[in-house]
C-alpha cells in the first residue's frame, strides 16, 4: 500500500500561496489543491479562510479574470464562459458580475467578425448549409442564439449587395 506523504498546515499555507499567486484561483481548485496535498477538512477549510482574509483568493476577481481571458483570447461567448465558470463551481452572482465586465460593443463586433470569417470560408457550399455550419460553428462558440440570427442576417444583407 502506498501512503501520500503528509504535510503540515504551514508547508501547506506556503506551497497555496505560491499556487495562487501566479495566477488567480477558484475556491473550489484551491480547494481541491489543499485536499490532493493530503490535508483534512477543518484544516482544508482553515486554510482556506486564511487564504481568503489575505487576499490570495478572491472568486470575484477570478470571475472577471476568467470571463475577460476566455473572450478575449479564446474569443468564446457568454454561454460558454458561463457553463465553464458553473464546472469551476463559481457562484452565480460572481458569474452575473463578470459576465457584466465583458463590453457589448466588443463582443458583438467579435461575434460579427467571427460570423462573417466562417460564413466567407463555406464559400462553396450551399446556401441552407452555409446558414446551418455558420450557427452550429457560433453556438459551439457560447454565442446565444438570438444574437447569431442576427448576425447572419447581417450578412446575408451585405452578400446580397454584391
Amino acid at each position: 500500500m502506498v501512503y501520500k506523504k503528509q504535510v503540515t498546515v504551514e508547508q501547506a499555507l506556503q506551497k497555496l500561496k505560491h499556487f495562487c499567486s501566479y495566477q488567480h484561483r477558484s475556491h473550489y481548485e484551491t480547494q481541491q489543491k489543499l485536499y490532493s496535498l493530503g490535508l483534512y477538512k477543518k484544516e482544508v477549510e482553515l486554510l482556506l479562510s486564511q487564504l481568503v482574509e489575505e487576499n490570495y483568493v478572491n472568486e470575484e476577481r477570478y470571475a472577471i479574470a476568467f470571463a475577460s481571458g476566455r473572450f478575449k483570447i479564446k474569443q468564446w461567448g457568454r454561454v460558454k464562459i458561463k457553463y465553464e465558470m458553473q464546472q469551476h463551481k463559481v457562484s452565480s452572482y460572481n458569474i452575473a458580475i463578470a459576465l457584466k465586465s465583458i463590453d457589448e460593443t466588443d463582443y458583438l463586433a467579435t461575434l460579427q467578425a467571427l460570423a462573417v470569417k466562417k460564413w466567407a470560408s463555406l464559400k462553396s457550399e450551399q446556401y441552407l448549409n452555409r446558414q446551418a455550419k455558420t450557427t452550429s460553428f457560433l453556438m459551439q462558440r457560447g454565442f446565444e442564439p438570438n444574437l447569431i440570427a442576427a448576425a447572419i442576417a447581417k450578412i446575408r444583407d451585405t452578400f446580397k449587395s454584391y
